[in-house]
């Protein structure tokens, strides 16, 4: 079929463009033979080359024969006979009747003009192949896509929500923790967000009466949790808690001009058996975690977020990363007036 339709394609047409296919593809085909040291494409690459001088020959056959004919040459480089005078025979009976006059010759389109457009055409129907990759972006070229948010439409929120007007929900968390460069502040820039969630949950042990969202972006090396606790415990007072717990290397500091405290505990591990007949494992004693906790406001009249970074091998970012974290998606975190 493809045969069929370049036969219909005038001379000055189809030859130039057998010429240029058949040049890069025979000079690729060579390249690639000298560059793997294989002989095949070397072979094929070598018909392609001749098969592209035979049409040389061809089109610079043509082009003389046109230039020897002059005006009188076709477009496919024949000659057309000249037309046939024939003596007009002398009348005696009637005058000669009036010949009508030939129409003027229509002018053949150019060869040259012809071979560059179709040269142009390829060379952009190439371009165009071998750039709309790059141009565009591909969803299927295998490289992972960053965890998204879910969204929190229609998510029914707990009674606490409503007593507390200002706190945010795990929705909101969630799309202020999952920024494009959080990776780039925990010093895996090359790693992408395989998890990404949010939960608007009560804090325990307050009767579903304290509002505590959080949310969590997983990655392959760490993962990181933020929540928000609205209680009137103050940082002051959560670093005096601090004294009677496991945590260990607290050290005080002011983020954002507002009071904060790092500690580190560890987490705790749970295993489920979801087979039948068994509940799981025992509560065990996790990874380390880093966590820093800063207060709502810069006069610390209760309620603080906490950032908490942990991984599975229990490795640990440079504190930096949890004051790069907090000066990022802080500030991002809506913020309601009661």
């Amino acid at each position: 079929m493809l045969g069929f339709l370049l036969r219909l394609l005038p001379f000055w047409v189809r030859e130039p463009l057998f010429i240029v296919v058949g040049a890069v593809f025979g000079v690729r085909l060579v390249y690639l033979a000298l560059r793997d040291d294989t002989w095949v494409p070397a072979g094929i690459g070598v018909v392609f080359l001749v098969f592209t001088a035979v049409r040389v020959h061809t089109v610079v056959g043509a082009l003389r024969a046109r230039r020897d004919r002059g005006p009188e040459a076709s477009a496919d480089g024949t000659a057309t006979a000249a037309p046939v005078q024939v003596p007009a025979q002398t009348q005696t009976h009637a005058p000669a009747a009036q010949r009508p006059t030939p129409s003027a010759r229509e002018k053949e389109p150019n060869a040259w003009a012809q071979a560059v457009a179709a040269v142009a055409v390829f060379a952009a129907l190439g371009a165009a192949v071998w750039l709309g990759p790059r141009l565009q972006p591909s969803e299927n070229d295998g490289t992972p896509q960053p965890a998204s948010c879910p969204s929190g439409e229609g998510e029914e929120l707990p009674g606490a929500y409503a007593k507390n007007p200002e706190a945010v929900t795990g929705d909101e968390l969630c799309k202020a923790l999952n920024m494009p460069d959080l990776a780039q502040l925990l010093g895996t820039p090359a790693e992408a967000a395989t998890v990404a969630s949010g939960t608007s949950n009560t804090a325990p042990l307050t009767d579903g009466k304290v509002a505590q969202p959080e949310a969590e972006v997983q990655f392959d090396t760490y993962t990181v949790n933020v929540s928000a606790t609205y209680n009137e415990l103050s940082i002051a007072q959560y670093v005096n808690l601090m004294k009677y717990g496991a945590e260990t290397d607290v050290r005080t500091l002011v983020v954002l001009g507002r009071p904060a405290v790092l500690a580190s505990d560890h987490t705790m591990k749970i295993e489920i058996d979801l087979g039948s007949g068994g509940s799981g494992g025992p509560v065990e004693q996790g990874p380390l975690a880093r966590t820093l906790s800063v207060a709502f406001d810069a006069q610390d009249r209760g309620g603080y977020f906490d950032i908490t970074v942990w991984s599975r091998t229990g490795a640990l970012p440079d504190d930096r990363a949890l004051l790069g974290i907090a000066e990022k998606i802080l500030p991002a975190i809506p913020e309601r007036t009661v």
